[in-house]
């Protein structure tokens, strides 16, 4: 098995990428299992104390306000589903970032149809809530699939030349 070893100065920037997204998935993971096993009353607990100062000093904050409307009204249905889309995300992530490293050609095509797929979700999200941190986390994963697919190609190539 070979593993993936950066080159060229292209190469550093994928792997950059690639592993970015690797931590993002490990992340995500973490966050999947430990949204699925806490109790919403915990979170909302844990809201109140932490936006309790701020609301102290502004009873209008935004953010705060938002926050403890939103704690107020989460179930464990909501929890559990969040959980298991970011369990799913995180562990598909974290298993096609392996992969790649470990220089198998399929999970290249993995990452990017999956990062495709997510790039058209965030991009009904953005239409709908002009997130700026959405917009730039798709604009990181349209990088991600350029990277991707350049590297795919360049490995593909060579893996054919060494074929024949």
């Amino acid at each position: 098995m070979s593993v993936f070893k950066p080159k060229t100065t292209f190469d550093k920037i994928f792997e950059a990428g690639i592993l970015i997204k690797g931590f993002d998935g490990l992340l995500e993971t973490v966050g999947g299992i430990f949204l699925i096993i806490v109790d919403p009353q915990h979170i909302n607990k844990f809201i109140n104390w932490a936006t309790a100062s701020e609301l102290s000093s502004d009873h209008h904050s935004f953010i705060a306000n938002h926050l403890t409307e939103w704690g107020k009204h989460l179930t464990q249905g909501t929890l559990l589903f969040l959980g298991i889309y970011l369990l799913a995300h995180g562990v598909a992530k974290l298993v096609l970032v392996i992969e790649i490293l470990r220089n198998h050609l399929w999970a290249y095509i993995g990452l990017i149809v999956l990062t495709i797929f997510f790039i058209f979700y965030q991009t009904y999200e953005i239409l709908g809530t002009h997130s700026i941190s959405m917009i730039l986390l798709t604009i990181f994963d349209i990088v991600v699939v350029v990277l991707t697919t350049v590297e795919y190609k360049k490995k593909r190539l060579k893996s054919q030349n060494s074929e024949s």
